[in-house]
């Protein structure tokens, strides 16, 4: 059985701290785009506690635009990261990615993870480790074709991270897939976590 822990009320810092304790360690991450990921990104460099020389970065997905586009999550990646000497990958459909030191993860109110939404129809066992594909609806905000890691992608791991922005919402629809009372995305991946016996930290 996975460990997993939900943690109430942390803020920015907090979570930089936590995520600095993880990755005191070299190894790969996968991160999450959106709006949470990065203030909490600018925390962490500022500890000055990660070694990101050479450490490959991966975004869990991104909107089919160019990096220099502003909904382009792997421009905005670069752009905190790369100065610091990470290595940062563009996500492309014949990518190999690697085992993650730890995997990084939002979720949307729609229990979709990375660009893995309902409609998709995500399965554990995919064969493939990145796809392209079509949300259905498309976001208002972000109305573009998606590349995106799959679930087995996502959890070859040593560890899951979920922020969750503090929404009462998204937590319901987490703590439903952790019961599994659903079988959206998010729900999808905890079963394949637990499987693993991959640790899950959630800060809700």
């Amino acid at each position: 059985m996975a460990d997993i822990t939900i943690i109430e009320g942390a803020g920015v810092d907090a979570i930089a701290d936590w995520l600095a304790g993880r990755l005191v360690a070299p190894g790969a991450v996968t991160i999450p785009g959106g709006s949470t990921p990065f203030p909490i990104l600018s925390a962490l460099i500022a500890t000055g506690e990660v070694e990101w020389i050479g450490r490959a970065v991966w975004p869990n997905d991104d909107r089919i635009v160019p990096e220099d586009h502003e909904a382009s999550n792997t421009g905005k990646i670069r752009a905190l990261l790369a100065p610091e000497g990470a290595d940062v990958v563009a996500l492309a459909e014949d990518a190999d990615p690697p085992h993650f030191a730890l995997t990084w993860l939002g979720m949307g109110p729609d229990g979709h993870i990375a660009s893995l939404f309902p409609n998709t129809d995500p399965q554990i066992g995919d064969a493939r480790a990145v796809r392209r594909l079509t949300p259905d609806p498309l976001p208002a905000h972000a109305p573009f074709d998606r590349i995106t890691l799959t679930i087995p992608a996502l959890v070859d791991t040593d560890a899951l991270l979920f922020t969750l922005g503090g929404a009462a919402d998204k937590r319901a629809v987490f703590e439903a897939a952790v019961r599994g009372a659903n079988d959206l995305p998010v729900a999808r991946l905890m079963k394949a976590a637990r499987a693993r016996g991959i640790p899950v930290t959630a800060f809700a």
